[in-house]
Order: structure tokens, then sequence, then C-alpha cells
């Protein structure tokens, strides 16, 4: 009897199942939360300095830049003029300042002799606004008699005379105000507040400015010139 080949054994095939993919580790999901906080704060950081250096609000800068009496009379101790005064408004912002409660001010002795509200506006962005106002300041007393200075008679310059004559002066003040706001990147508005001060001394004889200072705790600068009307223009 011829030896039969060895049976062959059968061979099975399994379908072999996909293996899934492991969760990410608790490591892992550390390591992403850590990177994306580091970069938020890197965003925020950023745009904190942007604001600050480009888009932060700033009040407006003004600077009163000449001072005039037109036309002036002084009759049995009362005194009636015209004031004029320039003005400029710088507005430093990266966005248009819009301006709506502004108004100039004149005092003497402490009391209010003159007063105009300054119509509502808008300065561009990075831009300067010239500004005169013109109006009439009704008739008030001097609240003290001229001041003379000392003269001397011998000019040989003793004591606190020296042979010169101060003209009789009057003291006024003028305060310009402005209010308005700034609106940031179209979406956050801000208040801003600008003021600025003048004090003048004026001859009581033909109205001249003799001297000029600033107002405490206001800012300006002040030099002789006319306007005839409020006006704005911008530069």
């Amino acid at each position: 009897m011829a030896d039969e080949p060895p049976a062959t054994p059968a061979v099975t095939t399994a379908a072999t199942k996909p293996r899934r993919p492991r969760p990410p580790s608790g490591r892992t999901n550390l390591a992403s939360c850590v990177v994306a906080t580091i970069f938020l704060i890197f965003i925020i950081i950023v745009i904190l300095i942007v604001y600050y250096t480009v888009f932060k609000p700033q009040d407006p800068k003004i600077a009163v830049s000449a001072v005039q009496l037109p036309s002036f009379s002084v009759v049995n101790g009362t005194v009636n003029f015209t004031f004029s005064q320039y003005a400029s408004v710088r507005n430093p912002n990266r966005a248009a300042f819009s301006h709506y409660d502004s108004s100039l001010q004149l005092l003497y002795s402490g009391s209010q002799v003159g007063f105009m509200f300054i119509p509502a506006g808008e300065i561009d962005a990075c831009r300067t606004q010239y500004m005169a106002a013109t109006f009439s300041v009704q008739s008030f007393p001097l609240s003290a008699p001229a001041r003379l200075g000392p003269t001397l008679a011998n000019g040989d310059g003793v004591g606190f005379n020296y042979g010169l004559r101060v003209e009789p002066t009057m003291e006024i003040e003028s305060k310009l105000e402005m209010a308005g706001r700034v609106r940031v990147l179209h979406f956050f508005s801000h208040h801003v507040h600008a003021k600025a001060g003048c004090r003048v001394a004026i001859a009581v004889t033909d109205g001249s400015v003799l001297v000029k200072g600033q107002v405490k705790g206001y800012k300006g600068r002040q030099k002789v010139e006319r306007n005839d009307e409020f006006e704005r223009k911008v530069e």
C-alpha cells in the first residue's frame, strides 16, 4: 500500500478588527491648554501695547494765541469794551474729536462779565482747528481806582521813586473750556476735556494789552491780534 501524503491542515483566516486610537493622555491635554493660554496672553499684551501707544484717548491741546479789545471806553468809572480772542485746538488722537459742551468765559475781579457758547463741531484726527471769538461785554464798574506808579521830582532815584509812571490798568481773565468725546476704533467712546486760561492787564487809558499771563490751573499764551466774528478753519 502506497504511502499517502500527509494531510494539509486547514488554514482559517479570521478578520482582524481595526485598533481604536488611544485617547490623548492627561499630560497632552495639559500641554495644549498651556500653549493656548500663553498664546491668548500674548495676544492680549499686544492689544494693550497697541491701545496705549496708538489709540489711547488724549485730551485736546488748547493754546490761546491772541487777545485784543477792538473797542474800549471808560466813563465815570464804568468800563465798556468788545473782547476778541484767538485759540488753536489740537486733536492728538487717531480718531475724530466731537465737541459739544464748550464755552468761553470772561472774568473781572472774580465775577463773570462775559460768556459765549462755542458751537458744537468736530476736529479730525491729528488735526488743528483755529477758532476766534468776539463778543461785546456789558458795562460794569471798575472795582478799584486806577493804579498809579510813584514818580520822582528830582530824578535822583532815591527810595521807591524812579521817575516812572505806571499806567492805570485793569486785569481780566478768559477761560476757554472744551468737552466732547473720542470714538476709538468706531466702537469705544471716551469723554475728553480740555481748558485754557489767560490773564491780561489792560491799560485803562486806551484799552491796550500790557501784561499777559496764565490762569492757575489753565494753560495759555497770548499776543495781540484782531478778529471780528467767531469763525473756524482747519489746517
